[in-house]
């Protein structure tokens, strides 16, 4: 019997054929798209920031030193441990860093600022050291205050002398007076002991 053996042809080789234009056309596609992306970004002109200037409130930093504060992971950031910075919207663990971070780079551009500082004129200057002379008592140092304190801390260091001496006279009288027992003068000739050779009479 004679059996054809006539089987068709079947394509089991499972790899992948990649189409080589449709991925040129994606590539040029993404690029054509990064393109427009810069250039959208790069229209306006560069952003001016003021130069950096000094803090005119106080940072307070030991409002919540030695308090104790249960700490919940639902709770929003203003009320979880650690310092919050409203600016930039972030908790920050302890005061050293916080400190760091209202001075860094990220916080000051959140103000608006450069971490440029204004270079200052001779007029700027000569100002400033005119308000700081104003700022000084006139005098504040001469001989005779130098001679008053002085003679001031020396009489206090006496005054505290004298007090001390006369704490432990105090302390001396008391034990005395503790040692002696209190008894009857008709009873303690009785007993045989008068006053042990004194002369006082009590």
């Amino acid at each position: 019997m004679a059996s054809s053996n006539t089987t068709t042809g079947v394509d089991n080789t499972f790899r992948k054929k990649f189409d080589t234009e449709e991925y040129r056309e994606r590539a040029r596609e993404r690029e054509r798209k990064e393109a427009e992306r810069s250039k959208s970004q790069s229209k306006g002109p560069p952003v001016q920031r003021a130069p950096l200037k000094h803090r005119d409130y106080h940072v307070d930093l030991e409002s919540r030193l030695g308090k104790t504060q249960v700490v919940t992971p639902v709770a929003p950031l203003s009320q979880q441990a650690g310092y919050f910075c409203r600016v930039c919207d972030c908790v920050v663990k302890d005061s050293a860093n916080y400190l760091d971070h209202i001075n860094g780079k990220k916080h000051q551009r959140a103000l608006g600022m450069s971490m440029r500082v204004e270079r200052s004129s001779l007029e700027q200057v000569q100002e400033r050291f005119e308000v700081l002379k104003k700022r000084k008592t006139p005098g504040t140092f001469s001989e005779q205050d130098l001679d008053e304190r002085i003679r001031k801390q020396e009489e206090a260091e006496e005054e505290h002398k004298r007090q001390r001496r006369e704490k432990k006279k105090e302390k001396k009288k008391g034990k005395v007076i503790e040692e002696e027992p209190e008894m009857d003068p008709e009873v303690a000739e009785m007993m045989g002991f008068g006053g042990f050779g004194s002369s006082k009479k009590s």
